[in-house]
């Protein structure tokens, strides 16, 4: 059926297995009609759903089809009756992405799998937990949540409380997003974007301890270290800004998460990692102001010509 994004832009339904919650989940997958052998699976993060459409109009040059899947519960996924915008074990998200790179080599010879954010936590574990299926042929990650922001002893502090918490009350909400990142980058409040504030918006939706416990685990899988055994591409901003206010440089700056962070464990990914430093870029650094957005397109297109070859 005809998608939100407009002409030319096609949304598709994935069925996906019952989760033990009713009604039974589903993908999106987003995509415009194939032009090329070469796709890129976008995986977005937490409060949030595919609506980069400009990032797809640079990829095509580049050789790539871009599609976009909207994980359940997230975004063109969401349906009545069901929590939106969080699960209590990242795991049921590889199921999504089996469905998604399943129906995207339907049309392509070769997937590269992009993930931001929680997204890019999600595609390293399932990347991990694929290694040697020849699904994907590389792997993107723009600000890839690997760590949790903060200094070690609350780290070392919270990590054990919540994985007790959320066994046992996985849908206690534990924390709220800022939202002050959302409105800086938002048309109706000075920012450069549009997307829907129902699907993605400012306040975000709760972290429950349920959720907050499968991505620490998460990232104690990392903290170990994964198998990728594909050409892995790590981006993050050079710089971080404060996450519980408002200031000047939220989109210069990665106001989320913690760049030091994504550095220090992106060589844990796989044997064949590179990491790259936007300057001046946002936490998603698609959505960053000209010219960091542009130097985060040019070193993914540079990756995957030296990795993939030309498309």
């Amino acid at each position: 059926m005809d998608d939100v994004l407009g002409p030319g832009w096609t949304a598709r339904t994935l069925a996906l297995p019952p989760d033990g919650r009713a009604p039974d989940p589903v993908a999106t997958l987003v995509h415009r009609p194939p032009r090329h052998r070469r796709a890129v699976l976008y995986v977005h993060g937490f409060v949030d759903y595919f609506f980069q459409a400009h990032v797809a109009d640079a990829l095509d040059e580049a050789g790539y089809d871009l599609v976009g899947v909207d994980l359940r519960d997230y975004g063109r996924s969401i349906r009545p009756g069901r929590t939106p915008n969080t699960t209590n074990d990242l795991a049921v998200h590889a199921q999504d992405l089996d469905a998604a790179v399943r129906a995207v080599r339907e049309d392509h010879d070769e997937v590269v799998l992009l993930g931001h954010s929680t997204g890019g936590l999600v595609a390293a574990l399932w990347a991990d937990a694929r290694a040697g299926d020849g699904l994907v042929d590389a792997v993107v990650l723009n600000s890839p949540w690997l760590d949790l922001r903060g200094n070690v002893v609350e780290r070392r502090v919270l990590t054990p409380v919540v994985d007790v918490v959320g066994r046992f009350a996985p849908d206690l909400v534990v924390a709220h997003l800022g939202e002050h990142y959302g409105r800086a980058l938002h048309s109706s409040t000075g920012g450069e974007w549009e997307y829907d504030l129902a699907w993605k918006p400012f306040e975000g939706f709760p972290v429950t301890a349920g959720f907050l416990r499968t991505v620490r685990r998460g990232h104690a899988r990392v903290a170990r270290g994964l198998h990728i055994d594909v050409p892995v591409l790590v981006l993050a901003s050079d710089a971080n800004g404060p996450d519980d206010r408002w200031h000047d440089a939220l989109v210069t700056t990665d106001s989320v998460l913690d760049v030091r962070q994504i550095a220090a464990r992106a060589p844990l990914l796989g044997p064949d990692v590179t990491f790259v430093e936007v300057p001046g870029g946002a936490h998603d650094l698609a959505l960053s102001p000209a010219p960091a957005r542009e130097r985060y397109l040019d070193e993914v297109r540079r990756f995957l010509d030296a990795r993939l070859g030309p498309g």
